[in-house]
């Protein structure tokens, strides 16, 4: 089994996790799974995993890489993510959301 990072990398590697707020589990789910379609047609798209905790189903997390930090930058202008970011602080807990930019080393 590969990854991405098998092949490149220089790839740009994103951690993104956020739990959702009280009883906004499900709505939270849908408003992510919503941004993947059209993620998956920006420019410097290589993937765009979204993953949901199994010990704690209000906890999400994605795995992503770009082929640079402009795609990303890029993908975080788009009008899917910027709706979002707007509908975000109803649909988190008080956390938020945390990204972490990493490059493979090993």
């Amino acid at each position: 089994m590969s990854t991405p990072t098998d092949e490149n990398r220089e790839l740009l590697t994103v951690v993104a996790y956020m739990r959702a707020a009280e009883g906004k589990t499900e709505e939270l789910r849908a408003a992510l799974e919503a941004l993947i379609e059209p993620t998956s047609r920006e420019e410097g798209y290589v993937n765009y995993d979204l993953h949901q905790g199994v010990e704690d189903p209000s906890f999400f997390t994605f795995y992503e890489n770009w082929l640079s930090g402009e795609h990303l930058d890029a993908h975080l202008a788009t009008p899917h993510l910027v709706e979002f970011a707007d509908r975000a602080g109803d649909l988190l807990d008080a956390s938020g959301l945390t990204v972490n930019r990493v490059r493979r080393i090993a």
